[in-house]
């Protein structure tokens, strides 16, 4: 399992005050958060959008959460495979998620809520909207600076109101011995893009192309932006979603927090723009949520690349 100090990810600073989108820096940085994700496919992002006080009280959530009795948090059932309740399976032992759909949307983040806390929990539910709402923000900054990079800032805008965002809480528990214990398997997100956030624990692993597993070290004032499967595709191949996984040392649990960005009820052309003689057409247009079903049939699990097997020419 080695990794080496040589590669790291970028790490780009998206803090309101750096980012003037009248200035001729706002190219600069959406030329480095492309390059970015066109060598690694991820980086980490400096963002002051999400206070001190938020993230303090969104682990404190957590934490609640996941110290629910074990027959409470199973009820999360979603129509997605893989979207709701993961936990107690001996292929992962030490991993335990669970997942809110369309979280930004009120309705959903109360009946979550209320499914976990029947009678109810007002600052369960407000953090949660609070922070997803600010994760959005960093989003739209993100999606704006590629597309603006790529010069597709239209084709960008014909799928951003059909963004929609799933928020996966996750735990990993301490390993029980002294040995390096895998938290979750090698794997892409089928995802559009994925933000992720941790606590003090490390554990997150991004393989580079040529191979090599580097260890992300992150702050929780930070969050690793992560191409998923369905970015690769919409950007023709030119974005890879990275393998990645969790290896868990140490006498901690980790807290970890991922919110997904899904286009959902749209289909995603591939843009002109992205189309030449050096990048020839690799992808037909596609759902992304017809995708994530694929993906979990035994075709799509069997794949080597299931986004090709599933849409690619």
């Amino acid at each position: 399992m080695g990794s080496s100090a040589k590669a790291k990810l970028p790490v780009i600073d998206l803090s309101s005050k750096n980012l003037n989108l009248n200035s001729s820096s706002w190219v600069t940085k959406c030329d480095e958060v492309r390059r970015a994700l066109e060598e690694y496919g991820a980086f980490i992002a400096i963002y002051d959008g999400v206070s001190r006080e938020l993230r303090d009280a969104i682990f404190v959530a957590w934490q609640e959460l996941f110290d629910l009795p074990s027959e409470v948090k199973p009820l999360n059932v979603t129509d997605t495979p893989y979207n709701g309740y993961i936990g107690q399976n001996p292929r992962i032992p030490l991993y335990e998620s669970l997942g809110i759909e369309d979280v930004t949307t009120k309705e959903r983040a109360e009946s979550f809520t209320k499914l976990m806390w029947p009678s109810g929990n007002q600052s369960f539910c407000e953090s949660v909207l609070t922070y997803s709402k600010a994760i959005v923000d960093l989003d739209h900054i993100v999606m704006k600076m590629v597309a603006k990079s790529y010069g597709i800032e239209e084709h960008y805008e014909s799928i951003r109101g059909s963004t929609t965002y799933l928020l996966k809480p996750t735990k990993y528990l301490k390993p029980q011995g002294n040995e390096k214990t895998l938290g979750l398997l090698p794997h892409t997100d089928k995802s559009f893009i994925t933000y992720l956030h941790q606590d003090q624990v490390n554990g997150l692993e991004i393989q580079t192309k040529d191979g090599e597993w580097i260890e992300v070290d992150y702050s929780p004032s930070s969050f690793v932006v992560m191409a998923g499967d369905a970015f690769m595709a919409w950007t023709n191949g030119r974005i890879e979603a990275p393998n990645h996984r969790v290896t868990m040392t140490g006498n901690k649990d980790r807290y970890s927090l991922a919110l997904f960005a899904f286009i959902k009820d749209h289909t995603i052309q591939i843009s002109q723009e992205l189309v030449d003689d050096d990048h020839p057409l690799q992808f037909r247009a596609f759902d992304n949520y017809k995708y994530m079903h694929f993906y979990y049939t035994p075709e799509g699990m069997k794949s080597k690349c299931a986004i090709k097997t599933y849409c690619g020419i």
